[in-house]
């Protein structure tokens, strides 16, 4: 099988179990929104759970993308198997060591994390009380998703995708149930009890499978082993990168807490339009990052650049190919697609105006987003995890300038398109890096394509705005009239993206063409 028939089969087991887990977490999101809007609990469960997401980027999927899977792949194409789970039971044993002293720490100085990501809760001694009561109470999730992330990157490692990939649609599934049944008689404690549970699911789905394949973890083990104190180096970079990139995470959030410059309700209006940017980025972008990420160690390996070049710009093409169109149709119908998830209960109008505002400005970065998955994915795979680390961190600085700029004119829209406008910097510095290091990424095919992506995505453009104009003049319309009109004008707006794509001969356009045709 080629590289790009491979690839593209990873990519798609992957994207399918994320689209699950997508549409599973925006039914997840219209019940936290309509049980809690963008008020006070909304607020303290965002901030409360951002906590142990940033861990989890530490030492869950941030590790396993930037030394997990590549040392992983390597060592297993190089040794036999036992010497492979040894190497896996050694690598255990240090994980769940640092993740109890993460939780640790983490459960003992909540308060003090509080005051520090949002300032602006600590004038509101309820909020901000209910805020570490929830951190506290979230903490000990970071040893589930840490092994859960873990045995998703061993299981990568053997290429197979499948089962970790479903992992998260547990988790929503899990919160889902809670919700609906506690969150009536425990508030938003009840959505806890959902993530707690979500997580041991995650982690045991994968454990039999694991088991299948041969693993056994010894704590005999030990902590010591040549492959670990490498992957040790390779993460010492990763933890400052990720140190850098949650500084930009909660600089935003400490911004969006004050309430005064950008309006109430600013850190929940984040969450809500983050998580619609994050769906095509998840069901494409992450998903063929994670299924590249193996053959690119491969071919380092190997010492193979062509075939690694060949595969990181047949992976830039193929996400913006979906990301452009996707961007567009955002911009256009954010709008309209928030009141038809979220606008009940406590989900006011005034909060889809302002979930709205950030995801119009968070739109216009997606395609950067996008695309520097594949770029440090890439960097990954060499074992540099230092470049993307020092690109992140003048990317944050510009951020950080930006927001303190836009978030008067812009409000909460500010803090959206300072990011965007950061996050297509890093891209492009990321991007000429690479090249410059491979001797080329193919940059006038590139270019190309992405001409030829642009104009089939005004043309789609232009087609969404059309339609939504026409919605507008409907007047007062009939909820399930309105959702009709909408999901048809998302299936109208593909059908004619697609034709204009392949009219213009843009090879992703075609490459489905034959593959739905089964021609090839």
């Amino acid at each position: 099988m080629s590289i790009k028939r491979s690839l593209l089969k990873s990519t798609g087991v992957i994207s399918i179990a994320t689209l699950a887990s997508r549409i599973l977490g925006f039914a997840r999101d219209m019940m936290i929104a309509s049980f809690f809007g963008t008020g006070m609990s909304a607020q303290a469960f965002v901030v409360a759970f951002r906590l142990p997401n940033l861990l989890r980027d530490l030492v869950g999927e941030g590790a396993t993308n930037a030394a997990v899977v590549p040392i992983l792949s390597e060592y297993r194409r190089k040794h036999s198997g036992a010497d492979y789970w040894h190497l896996v039971s050694v690598i255990f044993n240090i994980l769940m060591l640092i993740l109890f002293v993460f939780v640790a720490c983490g459960i003992f100085f909540s308060p003090a994390i509080i005051r520090l990501i949002a300032p602006g809760f600590v004038d509101t001694p309820q909020q901000f009380e209910l805020t570490v009561r929830l951190a506290r109470r979230l903490f000990p999730y970071i040893l589930l998703v840490g092994f859960s992330a873990y045995f998703m990157g061993v299981l990568n490692s053997l290429k197979n995708f499948a089962v970790s990939s479903w992992g998260q649609s547990l988790l929503n599934v899990s919160m889902l149930a809670a919700g609906f049944l506690l969150i009536p008689r425990f508030g938003v404690m009840g959505l806890v009890v959902g993530i707690l549970v979500g997580g041991l699911l995650q982690v045991g789905i994968q454990i039999p499978v694991l088991l299948k394949k041969g693993m056994r973890l010894k704590i005999s083990a030990g902590f010591k082993h040549a492959a670990a104190v490498r992957m040790g180096r390779l993460l010492l970079p990763r933890i400052f990168g990720t140190a850098v990139y949650q500084i930009n995470i909660f600089v935003d959030t400490m911004l969006a807490s004050l309430a005064w410059v950008v309006g109430a309700g600013g850190v929940a209006a984040l969450y809500y339009s983050n998580r619609l940017i994050q769906f095509p980025l998840a069901i494409f972008a992450l998903a063929m990052a994670q299924a590249a990420l193996p053959s690119m160690s491969y071919h380092v390996a190997d010492n193979d650049t062509d075939k690694l070049r060949e595969t990181v710009a047949f992976s830039l093409n193929s996400v913006f190919t979906v990301m452009l169109p996707a961007s567009i149709g955002l911009a256009i119908l954010g709008g309209p697609i928030i009141e038809m998830l979220f606008q009940r209960g406590e989900f006011t109008q005034y909060s889809v105006s302002i979930t709205r505002s950030a995801l119009f400005f968070y739109s216009f970065g997606l395609f950067a987003y996008s695309g520097i998955k594949i770029l440090v994915t890439c960097f990954y795979s060499m074992r540099d995890t230092i470049t993307p680390v020092k690109v992140a961190g003048f990317s944050v600085a510009l951020n950080i300038i930006l927001n303190l700029i836009l978030m008067w004119p812009l409000k909460i829209g500010g803090l959206a398109l300072a990011t965007s406008i950061s996050a297509t910097v890093n891209f492009f510095i990321l991007f000429m890096l690479l090249s410059r290091r491979l001797k080329g990424l193919h940059e006038a095919h590139l270019l190309r394509s992405f001409a030829k992506i642009l104009i089939a995505t005004l043309i789609l453009g232009i087609f969404l705005s059309i339609l939504k104009i026409f919605l507008g003049q409907l007047g007062d319309i009939s909820f399930l009239f309105k959702v009709s009109f909408i999901l048809g004008s998302i299936i109208l707006g593909i059908f004619v993206y697609f034709i204009a794509a392949f009219s213009l001969k843009i090879e992703a356009a075609r490459g489905a063409a034959r593959w739905i045709l089964k021609k090839k």
